[in-house]
């Protein structure tokens, strides 16, 4: 599982994907949520703009999890 540490209270999830490298822009996040192969905290993210808090966990089919930390 991977840690990726973010400075804000919360990055919305197109943001975060964008930020671990998974996809260049924002229409390839797009592809993955219609796709139904991003999960949070194990529930099948349907919106782009999902806020993704300290704690959470992403799943993405074929790639693997991401567990979200915040900087102290």
């Amino acid at each position: 599982m991977n840690e990726i540490i973010i400075k804000t209270e919360f990055i919305k999830l197109q943001q975060l994907l964008k930020l671990a490298g998974i996809v260049g822009q924002g229409s390839d996040a797009k592809l993955y949520i219609k796709n139904g192969e991003i999960k949070v905290n194990g529930i099948t993210a349907t919106q782009r703009g999902k806020k993704i808090y300290h704690g959470d966990i992403i799943t993405i089919r074929n790639i693997g999890e991401l567990k979200i930390l915040q900087k102290q």
